[in-house]
């Protein structure tokens, strides 16, 4: 896997714990690929033991002296890898899980900062996230890792949450009501990005959301002011407007170009594009289809694109920057890709892939249950004896109370038997509410009889 050019360290014991890194990233690569057998706890385990090895000794080399070289770089794929095994595990709550998470909270924020595009909806999911990962870091005295992981996450959350205040105070200075048309730009502006990066483009569909910016253009008055019922100009007026123009010149931009990529690009745009739509497709289906070590090779390939630019813009062949229509479509590409893998990371649940098929099965059947008992439950008995042959079937296959794969006892039993006993709660509910008419059913016939 490559790793970004950095210099090879000076440092000769440097260079030995590189040499140990490195094999200690083989491992786990070779470990990712391997479809043949399920991941499992004492392999992750064993490898992450090693990495922290290296990082003590490292630790003890550097005594908190900042450098960066190659070692750093190896150090963090390292790391992204291991946090992705242990969401694959199932111990997403630990903090070896919570580091490809801040990872990617980094970047959104960092983009987020860039273009100065964002609603109060993707401020409150990361707020919320970085709440969870709080709780990750003060229970970890529980079960503690490694100090220098614990230490890595807690500088990047405080540096998420002061971004993300800035961030706020930005919106705060907007009034109530502008917030709400702000965050409708916003929609539209990340609507006509999206339709302009479709395999075909819809000219009709980027008219209509060009005809809804134009219906909120016509709400200003005075030079391009929005102002209350008694005509008092609100708070923040300006920013709003502002950003209305840019979404009129852009939406004027991409009826233009019609999604056409200049040659110089379309390299990029082809493999940003194939990103995006193979994450889309992975979020529709992740509960059947992810491994969330899958998403390592997403991230260092978008990081790599990402990184490429220069002065916040990428370049051509002959070191013209591209101009402002293919930079944007390239960031949205970007950005987007960067929210799927967000997504994924937050859907993680706590069950080990190994007992994912069954965890998931449950999943259905539980949502099926809900949906019998919310549309008037069943007409009789016989109706359930489906839901309860596969329950049963499901719960035959645990061994003293838990279940086994090959040899091994994955992790997430605590999961798996809690949405168990839940379906056989609700099966067990739908079955007496069925008694219950039928008896009453049976009690209204006798009467008639002995009428």
């Amino acid at each position: 896997m490559e790793t970004p050019a950095a210099p090879l360290p000076k440092d000769e014991r440097e260079r030995h714990i590189l040499d140990n890194l490195t094999v200690i990233r083989d491992k786990l690569l070779l470990l990712k690929r391997d479809r043949t057998k399920y991941i499992r706890t004492q392999d992750v385990m064993e490898l992450y033991d090693q990495l922290v090895g290296q990082v003590k000794e490292l630790n003890e080399i550097r005594k908190g002296e900042h450098r960066e070289n190659r070692l750093d770089k190896v150090l963090e794929s390292c790391f992204q890898l291991v946090s992705l095994f242990f969401m694959t595990i199932g111990r997403t709550t630990e903090v070896p899980a919570a580091y490809a998470l801040t990872s990617t909270i980094k970047r959104l924020m960092d983009h987020l900062t860039e273009a100065g595009l964002f609603s109060p909806k993707d401020l409150d999911s990361i707020a919320g996230t970085l709440s969870k990962l709080d709780g990750i870091l003060r229970n970890d005295e529980t079960s503690p890792h490694s100090p220098f992981l614990v230490e890595l996450l807690a500088h990047r959350e405080e540096l998420c949450k002061s971004m993300l205040a800035n961030l706020r105070k930005r919106l705060d200075e907007l009034d109530l009501p502008l917030q709400a048309v702000y965050e409708r730009l916003i929609s539209i502006m990340r609507s006509m990005s999206l339709a302009n990066t479709k395999s075909k483009f819809s000219t009709n569909e980027v008219q209509k959301l060009q005809g809804k910016l134009k219906e909120i253009e016509a709400t200003i008055v005075d030079g391009g002011k929005f102002r209350d019922a008694e005509g008092n100009e609100l708070r923040g007026s300006d920013v709003v407007s502002d950003l209305l123009r840019r979404c009129l010149l852009w939406s004027e931009t991409v009826l233009e170009r019609k999604g056409e990529i200049p040659e110089a690009f379309v390299d990029q745009y082809n493999t940003l594009t194939g990103i995006r739509n193979e994450l889309e497709k992975i979020s529709i289906t992740q509960a059947w289809s992810l491994r969330e070590t899958d998403l390592y090779d997403f991230q260092r390939e978008l990081d790599k694109i990402d990184e490429a630019r220069v002065d916040g813009n990428w370049l051509d062949q002959d070191g013209k920057p591209a101009e402002l229509y293919v930079q944007r479509t390239l960031l949205y590409l970007i950005r987007r890709s960067y929210g799927y893998i967000y997504y994924l990371m937050m859907s993680s649940e706590p069950v080990s892939e190994a007992l994912l098929p069954i965890y998931n099965q449950l999943q259905t059947l539980k949502r099926c249950l809900i949906e019998v008992k919310s549309s008037g439950g069943l007409s009789s008995v016989r109706e359930l004896y489906p839901y309860s042959m596969k329950l049963n079937s499901i719960d035959n296959l645990r061994v003293d109370g838990k279940f086994i794969v090959g040899n091994d006892v994955p992790e997430g039993q605590g999961s798996v038997s809690e949405l168990l006993a839940e379906c056989f709660d609700l099966s067990y509910e739908l079955k007496v509410a069925v008694e219950e008419l039928e008896e009453g059913g049976n009690n209204s016939s006798d009467q008639q009889t002995a009428a």
